[in-house]
């Protein structure tokens, strides 16, 4: 356990220090974007939203990865509240009653909304964030540092925007700060891949940052002339003398504005901003968390409005989640929230008590942290995954993507949110329902299965489907998988089952919905057969039904059926549709296997599928009083019978030494008469054996057929006069598959399909 909490310490260390590390520059750069040509913003804010969504927010958040501070993508929003309050300390005020804001959010579980964000939208966001980084960085890797660095707005502050300013670079490298920024970006690379380097204990990071100190020293020292990095290139700390000094740098809000809208409008949009931004990257870090540990979002946003009422009591910039430094602290490692706080405190501490030192770190090699986690971010994997997700996936994906990169984060997630969400209407309109048409004995029905949520973003699909049936048209509604019900879509349900449906001659049947949507279970179509039906059909029509029946039940889409109803209908009488002789085994039930209701046949099992007097006499019964139309023998593989008459042949004993059953002689007598060349049995190998029992089993199945109609006068006259049919079936236990002996032929090995 001590091994255990120091590798967890230590991971949390070295993931704080790179965080302070990247966020130090962003915390000046994101003020510096977010003041207005009117009014100043002290740099020192941006610095102050860090310490304190490092420290305050880190303590009380539930997420083990994000890390708070200033956000980019409240930047634009900042910077038009301050003109429209007026002053920078009257802006400090609508944040504190942000702050609070969201304390109630959060207190009444608004976080839930983060479980309703697409997740293409999620994963553009990450992408979108690794293409900026990689896009806005490069320019500071040279050496070219006219726009902020926490900037990371589509049109800059300078007037270029993220494209141009690549034409501006160019003539504006700085060989100083490209060597620093190449060699750190290889140093992180190479480190990567190195095993042995990447279980060293101090962070990739650090050492880029040490070497990139070193060598700007070096350069100013031994080299000179443009190789020297400048002042604009490098980490520019406010510098304090004392701690009063340090103090009064803070501002505090200004409250007399409290009774002014624009004042609360400043606060609900900073607020509403602020939750939605730190949800969706709260979401974000969490699907890239290699723990996948789930983060409480409702809580989340206490932790943010607890930080924005202390931040605005301070003169901190406005706070959320973060994704850049959030992504940072998982790519090194973290375990817990501990990286985030103690990134807090190192921003404090140094900036604090040594600012000269920090403004000696060059800004190309803080690029070049900020490049390759950027890569981790928008990686050719993640492009893929989405790819292979479908349209769907991939175009809300793509659009996000391009949005955030050609506008800015909050305009681009909007439009991402809006596209996914349309694409999620979209597909909700087309595909909410699985329909397909069930053909019962009584009449083909459209099923239409409503699935577990059903919200009135389904209703104009359900419409659309229920009013496409045919005159005289039966539909059944299933509702057994339906929790919830939409009120606009059952009041649309109970419109068209009592007005719509009898005016355009639909039969609309309902089952399994809860009791509270009081639609009870009415079965109004014919789904087993009565003396109609068996009247209208044909022997050939019966073994089709039968046919399609085992299609059905190879495929898993049995018909949807109401028993109960079943039993009532035939409780006074039953009309069969044909009579089943099958063997006794628990694996050809022929009921489920032909996809039938109860009274739909009249079946006898036996051992063998075998005929005796009391079995041509039940047969008899049921063509001649039932009226049924079909006859079907039905064997299948692996018989136990047939094995037990193979097994006697083979070893030339009798039933009772082979199975120690006293009564199995007679209906394995007669099989084993159609077992070939005994001989030559005690040869065969284990396969051929199951082949043979297979292909005895079919064959049985034809020499019954032939004694029924030897044995029966009323069957075989049924026969001749084409009022009944009498046909041979072989079933596969193995994969539920039926070959049908419909002619005379003979039955031969070639005729049995061999099983898997």
């Amino acid at each position: 356990m001590p091994d255990s909490i120091s590798i967890r310490w230590g991971a949390d260390i070295r993931a704080g220090v790179v965080v302070f590390l990247v966020a130090l520059p962003l915390c000046l750069g994101i003020a510096l974007a977010s003041s207005p040509k009117e009014i100043e913003v002290p740099l020192f804010s941006g610095l102050l939203a860090g310490i304190v969504g490092g420290i305050v927010v880190g303590a009380i958040s539930g997420s083990h990865s994000s890390v708070s501070g200033p956000a980019a993508g409240l930047t634009a929003i900042v910077a038009a509240q301050i003109v429209t309050l007026g002053s920078f300390e009257a802006f400090l005020a609508s944040v504190v009653l942000a702050g609070v804001i969201q304390i109630v959010l959060g207190i009444a579980r608004a976080g839930i909304l983060a479980a309703f964000f697409p997740s293409s939208v999620i994963k553009g966001l990450l992408a979108a964030i690794g293409v900026i980084l990689i896009l806005k960085q490069i320019p500071h890797l040279f050496g070219h540092d006219t726009d902020p660095e926490g900037d990371f707005a589509f049109q800059q502050m300078d007037n270029e925007n993220t494209f141009s300013e690549f034409g501006a670079m160019l003539s504006d490298i700085q060989p100083g700060a490209a060597v620093i920024g190449l060699l750190s970006v290889a140093i992180l690379v190479l480190w990567g891949k190195s095993k042995k380097l990447t279980k060293f204990p101090v962070p990739a990071p650090l050492i880029v940052v040490v070497f990139g100190v070193l060598a700007s020293e070096a350069f100013r020292q031994l080299v000179g002339g443009n190789w020297v990095i400048q002042q604009s290139h490098l980490v520019e700390v406010p510098v304090t003398n004392s701690p009063q000094e340090f103090l009064s740098l803070m501002k505090f809000p200004d409250f007399g504005l409290i009774q002014d809208a624009r004042l609360w409008v400043s606060a609900v949009t900073i607020a509403i901003v602020a939750s939605l931004e730190t949800l969706l990257n709260l979401d974000a870090v969490d699907k890239i968390d290699p723990q996948q540990r789930v983060s409480p979002p409702s809580r989340e946003l206490v932790a943010q409005g607890v930080g924005n009422v202390f931040g605005g009591m301070i003169g901190a910039l406005p706070m959320t989640s973060v994704i850049v430094r959030s992504s940072v602290n998982v790519t090194q490692g973290a375990r817990t929230k501990a990286s985030a706080i103690i990134h807090g405190f190192l921003l404090l501490g140094c900036v604090a008590m040594a600012p000269t030192l920090l403004n000696r770190i060059p800004l190309a090699c803080l690029a070049g942290i900020l490049i390759v986690t950027g890569f981790k971010l928008a990686s050719p994997q993640l492009v893929k995954q989405m790819w292979r997700g479908g349209f769907y996936q991939f175009v809300p994906f793509v659009v996000t993507v391009s949005s955030i990169v050609l506008t800015d984060l909050l305009i681009g997630i909007l439009i991402g949110l809006a596209v996914a969400i349309s694409f999620i209407l979209h597909s909700n309109y087309r595909r909410p329902l699985r329909r397909f048409v069930e053909r019962h004995v009584g009449a083909d029905v459209l099923r239409i299965e409503l699935g577990s949520q059903v919200s009135f973003l389904n209703r104009a699909a359900l419409e659309l489907a229920l009013r496409a049936v045919p005159r005289e048209g039966h539909v059944l509604l299933d509702g057994r998988r339906t929790e919830y019900l939409d009120p606009d879509v059952l009041d649309m349900i109970r419109d068209f089952k009592n007005t719509v449906a009898p005016v355009h001659g639909v039969t609309l049947s309902t089952l399994g919905f809860r009791s509270r949507f009081r639609l009870p279970d009415q079965i109004l179509y014919q789904d087993f057969a009565n003396k109609e039906l068996q009247t209208r059909f044909t022997p050939d029509e019966v073994l089709e039904r039968l046919k399609e029946g085992n299609r059905r039940f190879q495929s898993g889409r049995m018909l949807t059926r109401n028993y109960g109803l079943q039993v009532s209908g035939t409780a006074e009488a039953q009309h069969p549709l044909a009579v089943v002789l099958s063997c006794i085994d628990s694996r050809t039930p022929a009921e489920p296997i032909f996809d039938l209701g109860l009274g739909d046949i009249f079946s006898i099992r036996i051992a063998g599928n075998v005929v005796s007097p009391r079995v041509l006499g039940s047969m008899e019964y049921g063509c001649t009083v039932a009226s049924a139309r079909l006859i079907v023998v039905m064997g299948h593989t692996r018989c136990g019978a047939v094995t037990t008459a193979v097994q006697m042949a083979r070893s030339n004993s009798k039933s009772v030494e082979v199975s120690s059953c006293q009564n199995l002689e007679d209906i394995v007598n007669d099989i084993g008469n159609l077992i070939p060349d005994r001989r030559g049995l005690e040869a065969m190998s284990d396969d051929e054996i199951h082949e043979l029992i297979n292909v005895v089993a079919a064959q049985n199945v034809r020499q019954t057929i032939d004694a029924i109609l030897a044995s029966s006068d009323s069957i075989r006259r049924l026969v001749d006069q084409g009022t009944i049919r009498i046909v041979g079936c072989l079933y596969h236990v193995t994969n539920g598959q039926i070959d049908w002996f419909e002619d005379e032929s003979a039955i031969t090995p070639q005729s049995v399909h061999t099983e898997d």
